[in-house]
Parts: C-alpha cells; sequence; structure tokens
C-alpha cells in the first residue's frame, strides 16, 4: 500500500504542475505546452501504476478498496501542503518518486 500511495501523490502533484497557475506559483514560471502535456501524461501513467501496484498486491477486491483510500489520502495531502508549504509538497513528491523503485523491490 506504501507503493501506491507514493506513486499517487507523484501523480496528483505532476498533474497539478501541469496546470498554469500552480507551476508558477510552485516553480516561477508558466510551462511550456510541451511540459505542461508531458506532466500530465506522467500523472496519468504514475496513476494507472498506483492502480497497478494497489490491485496487484491484494487482489481486486480489498486493492480496489485500498486504492480508492490512497487516492483520497495523497489527494489531501497535498490539497492541505499547497497553501502553507508549497516547497514541502514538492520534496515530498520527489522523495517519494526516488523512494518508490525501493519500495518496489522491497514488496
Amino acid at each position: 500500500m506504501l507503493l501506491a500511495l507514493l506513486l499517487c501523490y507523484g501523480g496528483f502533484t505532476a498533474l497539478c504542475l501541469s496546470m498554469d497557475r500552480h507551476h508558477a506559483d510552485l516553480l516561477g514560471r508558466k510551462p511550456s505546452t510541451r511540459r505542461r502535456l508531458n506532466m500530465r501524461l506522467g500523472g496519468w501513467l504514475l496513476l494507472g501504476l498506483s492502480f497497478w501496484a494497489a490491485v496487484s498486491a491484494t487482489g481486486w477486491g480489498l486493492g480496489l478498496v485500498e486504492w480508492f483510500a490512497v487516492l483520497m489520502l495523497s489527494a489531501l495531502m497535498l490539497v492541505l501542503l499547497l497553501p502553507y508549504r508549497p516547497r514541502l509538497a514538492l520534496w515530498l513528491a520527489a522523495l517519494g518518486l526516488v523512494a518508490s523503485p525501493v519500495c518496489a523491490v522491497l514488496t
């Protein structure tokens, strides 16, 4: 479930950064069209990988429930961190994406 959480948070952060306003607030400039498209594609890919991680770990019955719980938790974390600690939100996403291969190997 930790792997699914890390991937969900990274996916939601990438989707957040694909929006002009959030990208400008967090990184200081507006994204190019190509970067925006790559962020969207990467975000949806990470969300799909998190779905795969949750379902493959515990099966369809419990995996779907865990995945929806992880979706809500990671979205809540991002929504609460963005207004108050935006740099921390980016650091957590980067740390989660770096730690996810390690988590995948250990589980």
